[in-house]
């Protein structure tokens, strides 16, 4: 009896089992220009009692695929959403529109999918939309910028005989964003986003320009948090003034924090979401 009771004493307590895997979809809405592609990753549980869903906006030229490395963490604990805006990905391409005008089609989703509360996240171009968005939807609680737009876009070729040189910076710039140790076939990915988007993302590019960054960030009333690397360029530095140094949080990686450091900022944005 006195070694069942010692014995019992020292088992180790059961582990908590591990968060099932998120549920990866894609699917095609209606909004004002057309239809979106929206990728989602969904609870395994259905998404009941979950935390408030994700909406997350992308950098141009690319699309929603580029939070695929994060989606499949957060997704465990809260539904997200990733639409390819307007004319990006395997969205609808009408004429260029504003920085306005995307967050007025993201909206129609929001409408369409019946969120009274969301949280809103936005990588470079998605960043100026996401902050658009949080001005003009009260269903929008709590925003994450995980980069503001530090470079413009260059414009497409006009003649075969720019073809060449174009291609060669699509691919540079895809290596560049993807970083050293990422896989060539998420650089291959990257590439061809560039060649896909690329008129889209010169008209992004314009718009970035136009847009009254530091106003919006003043007049922010949710709870907001800046992701970012100290490898991120100089002119970045002098976007964050006007944010207080809570708000701010530095991670590993540079210009490719999506493919490099997914578990890093699913961990950051779980905590500031579930604060």
């Amino acid at each position: 009896m006195a070694a069942y009771t010692m014995a019992k004493r020292t088992m180790l307590p059961p582990q908590p089992a591990a968060p099932a895997a998120a549920r990866i979809r894609r699917g095609y809405f209606e909004c004002r220009y057309g239809q979106l592609h929206v990728h989602q990753a969904i609870p395994a549980g259905g998404g009941f009692e979950e935390g408030t869903p994700l909406l997350a906006l992308h950098a141009a030229p690319f699309s929603g695929r580029m939070f695929a490395g994060l989606f499949a963490r957060i997704g465990q604990s809260r539904s997200a959403f990733a639409p390819d805006l307007p004319g990006f990905g395997a969205s609808d391409a009408p004429a260029p529109l504003s920085i306005a005008e995307h967050a007025a089609a993201i909206g129609d989703f929001i409408d369409m999918m019946r969120l009274r509360e969301i949280n809103v996240m936005g990588c470079g171009f998605g960043a100026l939309v996401a902050l658009e968005l949080a001005a003009a939807r009260p269903a929008v609680k709590r925003v994450v910028i995980a980069a503001l737009p530090v470079a413009a876009a260059p414009e497409p070729p006009r003649s075969a005989d720019l073809a060449e040189a174009y291609l060669l910076q699509a691919w540079t710039g895809a290596r560049t964003d993807c970083g050293p140790e990422a896989p060539l076939a998420s650089a291959f990915t990257a590439c061809a986003e560039r060649l896909l988007n690329g008129a889209q993302a010169a008209a992004a590019a314009a718009a970035e320009r136009d847009y009254p960054l530091r106003e919006r960030l003043r007049q922010s009333a949710q709870p907001l948090l800046l992701l970012h690397s100290s490898e991120w360029p100089r002119n970045f530095g002098a976007q964050l003034e006007d944010l207080p140094a809570r708000a701010r949080q530095r991670l590993p990686g540079g210009l490719a924090l999506f493919e490099s450091a997914p578990q890093s900022i699913a961990a950051a944005i779980h905590d500031f979401l579930n604060a």
